[in-house]
């Protein structure tokens, strides 16, 4: 057993490559399997009426527009990040529109459809079509829309999710893990986390998720829509380590296993008594 861990970098790099390498630097130190980006074609994506509000950023008011473009990487920073992980760590993006699909096809197999796209078949089988390994999410739909989702895609993966960022504990609907386990047994079933803290993390990974994303930042506190919902560097390493204990721990369901260091107090304690 060994759950794929996803370390979401996603927009937390802010547009600065320099803070993109130490995500990654994070998510290599705490042995996550992979480091997640977010690829968009922002004069596709951003909706016509969101294009020209004013927003407030670091860098000035500008349109949403703007900011979305400013903080967007292009081949320039792709080819700078993929270098940068190359040999280290696999890298691949979450896909926002056909141009991202075509753009990130050049550089890895791998790619996942966003909840708020899954609804998006043409884009969900456009996907499938230019990677080896397809991802879906499944926060903020409803069962009709993922069962259309999956039927028209046959995704590889697919993660259960609440899109609340951060997501409600009460909200999380962990056994909905079950349930797609059930439906789809021939896809690998994960989770993806937004919420606070990362015991339900680790329930999940007991409720059989063989991958778990969650976002990675350096400082909760930084500026930016995902920082306050992602973890802290501590935090990565907290949840790798409690990953692959949680992996050590489960062993067999049965016959009942003596184990080598039980034999030992099992004398202490028993003596000759069978």
């Amino acid at each position: 057993m060994h759950t794929k861990i996803i370390a979401e970098g996603g927009i937390n790099h802010n547009g600065n490559i320099a803070l993109a390498k130490r995500l990654i630097d994070i998510a290599i130190v705490s042995e996550c399997d992979y480091i997640k980006w977010q690829k968009r074609n922002p004069d596709v994506c951003v909706p016509e009426h969101q294009k020209n509000k004013t927003k407030s950023t670091p860098w000035g008011e500008m349109t949403y527009l703007q900011y979305k473009q400013r903080i967007e990487f292009g081949k320039r920073e792709y080819d700078e990040i993929f270098n940068y992980c190359e040999g280290r760590i696999k890298c691949f993006s979450s896909v926002w529109d056909i141009d991202s699909v075509d753009f990130m096809s050049e550089y890895t197999n791998i790619a996942k459809i966003p909840s708020a796209l899954i609804t998006n078949i043409e884009l969900c089988k456009y996907a499938r079509k230019k990677f080896k390994t397809l991802i879906i999410s499944t926060g903020m739909s409803t069962e009709k829309e993922i069962v259309r989702c999956v039927t028209s895609c046959r995704p590889d993966v697919i993660m259960h999710t609440n899109s609340t960022y951060p997501s409600p504990i009460d909200e999380l609907g962990l056994n909905y893990i079950k349930h797609l386990q059930s439906r789809w047994p021939n896809a690998e079933i994960g989770y993806s986390g937004h919420e606070y803290g990362l015991v339900t993390t680790f329930a999940a990974v007991v409720l059989g998720a063989k991958w778990i994303e969650r976002h990675i930042t350096l400082d909760r506190s930084m500026w930016g829509s995902d920082h306050l919902a992602s973890v802290e560097p501590q935090g990565v390493m907290k949840l790798t380590k409690g990953i692959r204990d949680i992996e050590k721990s489960m062993g067999n369901e049965a016959p009942r296993t003596l184990f080598a260091s039980e034999k030992i107090k099992k004398e202490s304690l028993r003596g000759s008594i069978k």
